[in-house]
């Protein structure tokens, strides 16, 4: 890629990774970028780097505007690999006694991670460091998400270098939100909901300090996706929004099957939901990703777990997403169990189990049927339903 002029003097130089499709876990059905940025100034500065195997490719876009040897100083806001892996190579051809500038949990994570003699330096919440016509502020946002996460900011021209916050995981020529409009929305709440979602607490707190000191923010340059040149502001109140994780009046019915007597009740409960009034729909875990399905719980008032009893536990899907779902932390939740069995049917104990370790306010003591739901099954289907339904918000 060649490189973008984002603002005057300030290119991005990243990387598009079109065919990625799994991320530590997280469906990146349409790839993504590694984002990096050049501030051609008195100290040329480049901002993070790409993933190893990008690195070339890096280098290569950076040479379309000057010598990469020319590069004064690198910062890095995260240590994650997908951000410092080309860390070894540009340092490798602009001289390794050049520094990295890095938050105090960078200098460690840096040194831990490539074990190099490099020479990193660590920089103050809020301290800053002159470029030339630039200063550039460094912000520390420890666990947004990583120990070691910071954001550096250019005063004067109010453009905020915001690491994994505000990024979305999608491959594509846009560059900025005005070139791809409501389109990056769901990636952007997919973003969060699985890798931010977590830390919503500090995201409120981060954006009332950086109300509190007036930071004004025209442009924001996050890792992985578009860049926020038009609207930065819709994105912060979009972050804000989903940290509070109001619900509405929507449910999830997420399952999985052996027999098709457990997606029987999970359809049978959908249906009576409807009825009600319930924004509902099944999610069939070996159909539909553990990452889109959290994307989709954001929203919801209830999330109602489905499974059959294998081998008195759990069918692993399940116990996959249960365990996924309870790292994430999601709040505001209320829940319920069911499913079909044959011998033992713990399923439904161990559902609520953990559901209640999530804090979640349970429904209902859970629906077990035995083998086939009958006509009968079917109806303690639609009365679980209703049940549910009356206990969510009423818009």
């Amino acid at each position: 890629m060649r490189p973008i002029e984002i603002a005057k003097d300030v290119y991005w130089v990243g990387a598009i990774d079109w065919n990625i499709r799994d991320f530590h876990g997280y469906s990146t059905y349409q790839g993504t970028t590694y984002n990096a940025y050049l501030l051609m100034d008195e100290k040329i500065t480049l901002i993070d780097t790409v993933k190893k195997e990008f690195a070339d490719e890096m280098i290569s876009s950076i040479g379309h505007l000057i010598d990469p040897k020319k590069i004064d100083q690198v910062i890095s806001n995260h240590t994650e690999m997908d951000h410092s892996g080309g860390l070894p190579r540009i340092m490798h051809r602009i001289g390794e006694d050049k520094p990295i500038y890095c938050s105090q949990m960078g200098f460690k994570n840096l040194s831990k991670h490539y074990h190099q003699k490099w020479n990193l330096r660590s920089v103050e919440n809020g301290g800053e460091l002159s470029i030339g016509k630039r200063t550039l502020t460094f912000l520390e946002t420890r666990m947004l998400h990583w120990p070691d996460s910071m954001f550096t900011y250019i005063k004067g021209e109010n453009i905020l270098f915001s690491s994994d916050a505000f990024g979305q995981h999608y491959a594509g020529l846009e560059r900025f939100d005005d070139e791809i409009g409501e389109a990056i929305m769901p990636h952007a709440l997919k973003y969060f909901a699985n890798i931010l979602l977590l830390y919503a607490p500090l995201i409120l707190k981060l954006v009332d300090r950086v109300k509190e000191i007036g930071l004004a923010i025209d442009m924001i340059c996050p890792d992985h996706g578009i860049i926020w040149r038009k609207e930065p502001g819709k994105i912060i109140s979009s972050y804000v929004e989903w940290s509070l994780q109001r619900p509405k009046r929507k449910a999830l019915v997420v399952y999985d099957t052996m027999w098709h007597s457990t997606e029987i009740m999970a359809n049978a409960i959908v249906d009576s939901l409807g009825q009600e009034g319930v924004d509902a729909r099944p999610m069939h875990l070996r159909t539909c990703h553990r990452s889109d399905i959290m994307a989709e719980i954001m929203d919801a008032a209830a999330v109602i777990m489905g499974s059959p009893t294998l081998n008195n536990g759990l069918f692993p899907t399940v116990s996959d997403f249960l365990t996924y779902m309870k790292g994430l932390r999601p709040q505001n939740k209320k829940g319920a169990a069911f499913g079909s069995y044959g011998w033992s049917g713990d399923a439904v104990k161990l559902i609520n189990k953990e559901m209640e370790a999530m804090k979640f306010e349970l429904i209902d003591p859970g629906l077990r049927i035995h083998y086939v739901p009958d006509e009968e099954g079917i109806k303690a289907c639609h009365e679980l339903g209703k049940k549910i339904a009356a206990a969510l918000p009423s818009q």
